[in-house]
């Protein structure tokens, strides 16, 4: 089966899909007809390809999009509906705040590849990624209050953590619909590109995160996202330095320098 003809087969049947192309891994939500809502049974689905990048040594990015017009629009309201009649989350599979927990915790840097409309849960699966790129027509959208949903503590703390108190409460209290240029102002996305030019956008920015020392790189990753959660590791970040200070990436990294050319990371 052809490459093309895989995809289209994967994209078919709903479950999101991995594909690894050198160091750069990409997860898809592929669920287009349904604006790749998030369904239960597709959680432990991602937390094992989230396991699979993480096992692989030689991916150094993850880029998370969706297929068809819009990135996500969040989880799967029948699901929400049977919880609230007290049925319980479908299967007794992992929550989706597990899921974007997880995410966030993924051991290389993430982008999010924004194709389109990032709706409710979603948008916290998106924030939960390091960097965020996305085309200039997109918008998003937090109903919660709407719904009658008590967003989950993790999500908050991120919305928090990462755009502030004020945009926080402007997206989850009042409901309003926020297009790229605003998003963009408030901090949610990193870069805003033209439709034409997503691709290249975030091309070249997995190229770029690549390209740098892995050891280094993951470790600040982590720490960061530590110290944004308030809960800084500052033994494990200083074993994490010792060991960047022994590589054989900061040996390559030092020369590289002194000989004016581009390094070549192992990751060692």
């Amino acid at each position: 089966m052809s490459a093309a003809a895989t995809t289209e087969a994967r994209t078919e049947g709903g479950v999101p899909s991995l594909a690894v192309e050198g160091a750069r891994a990409t997860v898809r939500l592929n669920r287009p007809r349904h604006m790749n809502r998030v369904q239960p049974e597709d959680i432990p689905v991602l937390l094992r390809l989230l396991d699979e990048v993480d096992a692989n040594p030689a991916v150094r990015v993850l880029v998370l999009t969706g297929s068809g017009r819009a990135f996500s629009a969040g989880y799967h309201l029948g699901d929400l509906a049977e919880q609230a009649d007290g049925g319980g989350s479908a299967g007794g599979v992992p929550s989706f705040e597990a899921l974007t927990n997880r995410l966030e915790s993924c051991r290389v840097p993430t982008i999010c590849r924004l194709n389109g409309g990032v709706y409710g849960g979603s948008t916290d699966l998106a924030l939960a990624c390091d960097f965020r790129i996305g085309h200039d027509a997109i918008e998003m959208f937090m109903p919660a209050g709407r719904l009658g949903v008590h967003y989950y503590e993790a999500g908050m703390r991120r919305y928090v953590s990462r755009l502030g108190l004020n945009a926080a409460k402007r997206l989850f209290l009042t409901g309003e619909r926020l297009g790229a240029a605003e998003m963009l102002r408030i901090g949610y996305l990193t870069e805003v590109a033209r439709a034409e030019e997503l691709d290249a956008r975030v091309d070249a920015l997995a190229e770029r995160i690549a390209a740098l020392a892995p050891l280094a790189v993951q470790g600040m990753k982590r720490a960061l996202d530590e110290i944004a959660r308030g809960a800084l590791d500052v033994a494990a970040l200083e074993v994490r330095a010792a060991a960047c200070k022994e590589s054989e990436d900061l040996k390559e990294g030092l020369r590289a320098f002194r000989e004016k050319r581009t390094p070549v990371f192992q990751g060692r």
